[in-house]
């Protein structure tokens, strides 16, 4: 299920000398924001921090304890921004660079507060995990690839708002919850924050099928605690 969706950054392509295709190079969005902010344009860093400060916070809550830690951790992180802009070259995209920091030294601070583990160290789980039938989701010639194929029957007689109450949506928050780290890290910014697969690759480090399977697990293992929960409220309706 996904819960937003976003286009892709653009691509180019220019061949170079000698070569007649040349590797896509990826637009970054924020290309003119950041060209305002080497100039130390203050009210660029104001709509930086707004466009980012309230995603930074979610993602540094899946590390830490709780939202004061979050917090300091976010703050830390605009504090880094702005030492280090003078040496960002450019080799990913403002964003991912400003997410890579926040996340760095949020699992810093989540494993001293033995909350988490390293990434890198679970970053294939799952890899001994049966695959998941490709039917479970729409393939790309459907109208929304890589989307959950329409639900069983039985969804059918539930009301709209059953689907969208808040005790729904706090399952699937606990399914996610539950999952293993790199599982729970994908779906988190794929289909909560709007990721799409090339940033949540270069945040990661992960490779695009690694990404594609981990993507796949997390959402059938989400589906099928939700599954659950509505074939029992239909018995017991």
């Amino acid at each position: 299920m996904k819960l937003q969706t976003r286009a892709a950054p653009t691509l180019v392509r220019a061949a170079p000398p000698g070569c007649s295709v040349a590797p896509a190079v990826t637009l970054d969005p924020d290309a003119e924001l950041l060209a305002r902010l080497r100039r130390g344009d203050e009210r660029a860093f104001r709509t930086l921090v707004e466009r980012h400060h309230s995603a930074l916070l979610r993602v540094a809550l899946w590390h830490v304890r709780d939202r004061q830690a979050a917090e300091e951790v976010v703050q830390e992180t605009w504090l880094a921004v702005i030492q280090g802009l003078d040496r960002f070259e450019g080799r990913s995209t403002l964003k991912t660079w400003l997410f890579r920091i926040l996340t760095n030294r949020a699992k810093t601070r989540g494993e001293r507060e033995a909350r988490s583990v390293p990434f890198s160290a679970v970053a294939d789980d799952g890899d001994d995990e049966p695959a998941v039938s490709a039917d479970r989701f729409q393939g790309p010639d459907g109208q929304y690839p890589g989307h959950w194929a329409a639900p069983p029957a039985t969804w059918e007689t539930l009301p709209d708002v059953r689907l969208l109450s808040q005790e729904t949506l706090r399952l699937v928050a606990d399914a996610i919850e539950l999952l293993p780290l790199a599982q729970r890290s994908v779906i988190r910014l794929r289909d909560i924050e709007g990721w799409d697969a090339d940033e949540v690759c270069d945040l990661l480090g992960l490779s695009h099928g690694n990404q594609r399977v981990l993507l796949h697990r997390a959402r059938s293992k989400v589906r099928a605690a939700l599954e659950r929960y509505l074939a029992d409220e239909v018995i017991s309706a």
